[in-house]
C-alpha cells in the first residue's frame, strides 16, 4: 500500500494528530541517515519513505506489546528509508559481485590462517595487486547501504513474524543474540578498523574528519571503513544468510 492509500485508511483525528506530532521524528531520522549515505541520496526521498514507515507504524502498533510508540515507529521509519535506498540502488552489479568476493575471501582466509586477513593476504588470494584491492574497497563505499546500518537492520526481518505469532516485538526486533555477536565482532576488529567504525558510527564523524584524526587521506579512511564492514559481514555470515 502506498503512502496516500495508507493515509486514507487512517481517518481518526488521533491518528492525524500523531502523524503531525511525529513528522519531526521522520525528518530527524532522515537527516541523520542522509549524512551517512552518498550525496546522490536525497533527503526528501528519505522523508517521503519515512512517512510511509510512520503510517505503517500507526496501523500496526499495539500498546499491549511493551515497546513505546517512538521506539517502534523509529525502527519502522528507518527501515522504510533503507528499503527505499535499496530499491533505488545505482551501484553496478559488478561492484556488488566484487564486494561479495572480498567478503568471501576474508572469511576463507581467516578460517585458514587463524588470524585477521591483511590487505596483502586478500589481494594475493584474489590474484590482484594491493592497489587493485584498495580500488575495490573504494568502490564499495557507495555500494547502496553497504554498511553497518544494513546489518543493524537484521532485527527488522523479524517484525512480520512477531505480529503473525503474536510474540513480543521488542525481543524479535532487537534480536539480542545477533547484536551480541555483532558487538563481539566489532571488538575483535583490527585496531585501526575498530577505531574508524567507532568514529564513524558512534561518534558520527564524517570521513574527512576521521582522516584528520588518523592523519590519513579521506579515501584511505573510506577503504578502511569498507574493509571493516566486509570483514564484519564475513564473520557474521551465518547470521546475515538468514535474512
Amino acid at each position: 500500500m502506498n503512502g496516500a492509500a495508507m493515509y486514507a485508511s487512517i481517518q481518526t483525528g488521533s491518528a492525524e494528530d500523531q502523524i503531525l506530532q511525529h513528522i519531526p521524528l521522520v525528518k530527524r531520522i532522515a537527516y541523520h541517515l542522509q549524512g551517512r549515505l552518498p550525496d546522490t541520496v536525497l533527503v526528501d526521498d528519505l522523508i517521503q519513505a519515512g512517512m510511509v514507515g510512520l503510517l505503517e507504524a500507526l496501523r500496526n502498533y499495539d500498546t499491549s506489546q511493551g515497546a513505546s510508540f517512538e521506539t517502534y515507529a523509529g525502527i519502522r521509519i528507518r527501515g522504510a528509508m533503507l528499503d527505499e535506498v535499496r530499491r533505488s540502488d545505482w551501484t553496478p552489479r559488478s561492484v556488488h559481485k566484487k564486494a561479495r568476493q572480498v567478503s568471501e575471501a576474508i572469511r576463507e582466509l581467516e578460517n585458514k590462517l587463524g588470524r585477521e586477513a591483511l590487505e596483502k593476504d586478500v589481494a594475493e588470494y584474489m590474484g590482484i595487486s594491493v592497489s587493485e584491492y584498495q580500488h575495490i574497497l573504494q568502490d564499495t563505499v557507495g555500494c547502496k547501504v553497504f554498511s553497518m546500518h544494513e546489518m543493524d537492520q537484521h532485527g527488522d526481518a523479524f517484525l512480520s513474524e512477531a505480529h503473525a505469532n503474536n510474540q513480543q516485538p521488542v525481543d524479535n526486533l532487537l534480536d539480542k543474540d545477533f547484536h551480541r555477536a555483532l558487538a563481539d565482532a566489532i571488538r575483535q576488529l583490527p585496531e585501526r578498523e575498530r577505531l574508524v567504525v567507532s568514529l564513524y558510527y558512534h561518534e558520527e564523524l564524517n570521513l574527512r574528519e576521521i582522516g584528520q584524526v588518523l592523519e590519513v587521506s579521506e579515501s584511505r579512511v573510506s577503504q578502511i571503513c569498507s574493509q571493516a564492514v566486509l570483514r564484519l559481514k564475513a564473520r557474521l555470515a551465518e547470521w546475515l544468510d538468514k535474512e
